[in-house]
């Protein structure tokens, strides 16, 4: 399936955002256009490149403007934004981040967090056991804290969770120990030979020049390697995995996964057909 958006926006057309610095990666203007043109909502979704100095002036434009219902968001601002609406979903609460915010029928905003449900949706797809061996996540950010909140609640029995910034790990670790005592392990050196999945939930990959997160070769045959980067689609790091022979999952099903809670979150109407928003590159 082609590209598609509305004819042409009008008076009328509600607006969409996705904010992020970088912005140029997001692929989620492409599939929610489809989605609205291939269901025949007159709604568009744009771009919007916000640094962090600049977050809480474009988050508070946008929710001010009376056309504007929803905003996305990517990195880095999933932290920042949580703050900057008045309602926040047991998700957002849990993990201290979203990536949607939502006009309410009343004026106001909501916020939840679909990126760890999105992702763990794609590895059960991929008929991935999320209970046997442990799994690494490398990234304690915005989504790397939503993907460690949502493989515990489908059971993960063990995460070793690992980032380069200083005490950011220990920190994820500590947020979540509330509802899952002792699932989080923030170890100097994680145990990759045992791993089932290892996971890349940091910015590494964007950039061609980019070092690898972690070392491929050193993993078990069988591993799974899952980036969440979509832009590449095909980062240096799930290249090289699989020159190893092992399974890998790129970054788009992450987002695929989250269309339809994007549709019911945002109020868009009954449950859009699957072909609507396929992962298309």
């Amino acid at each position: 399936m082609s590209d598609q958006m509305i004819p042409s926006p009008e008076g009328a057309t509600r607006l969409y955002a996705v904010i992020g610095d970088p912005v140029t990666q997001v692929l989620a203007p492409r599939l929610m256009n489809r989605l609205f043109a291939n269901e025949s909502i007159d709604a568009v979704m744009v771009p919007v490149q916000a640094s962090a100095e600049r977050l809480s002036t474009v988050v508070e434009g946008l929710k001010s403007m009376g056309n504007c219902d929803g905003i996305l968001v990517t990195i880095p601002h999933k932290f920042a934004v949580a703050h900057l609406v008045e309602r926040r979903s047991g998700m957002v609460e849990l993990t201290g981040a979203a990536n949607a915010l939502r006009r309410d029928p009343d004026g106001g905003w909501s916020a939840d967090n679909f990126d760890g449900r999105g992702f763990v949706t794609g590895l059960l797809k991929a008929g991935q056991d999320l209970r046997s061996r442990p799994i690494i996540l490398f990234g304690a950010g915005g989504a790397g804290v939503a993907i460690a909140a949502a493989l515990l609640e489908r059971g993960a029995r063990e995460l070793h969770v690992v980032d380069p910034v200083p005490g950011k790990a220990v920190a994820l670790a500590a947020r979540l120990s509330g509802r899952w005592p002792g699932a989080v392990n923030t170890p100097a050196l994680p145990p990759l030979k045992n791993a089932a999945v290892v996971i890349n939930a940091t910015p590494l990959g964007l950039r061609a020049e980019d070092p690898l997160p972690f070392e491929p070769s050193a993993l078990s045959p069988g591993t799974r390697v899952a980036d969440i980067i979509m832009k590449p689609a095909e980062t240096t790091l799930l290249r090289e995995a699989a020159s190893f022979g092992l399974p890998v999952q790129p970054g788009i099903h992450m987002l695929a996964e989250q269309i339809g809670l994007y549709r019911e979150f945002f109020c868009l109407g009954e449950e859009a057909p699957i072909h609507a928003f396929s992962p298309v590159l």
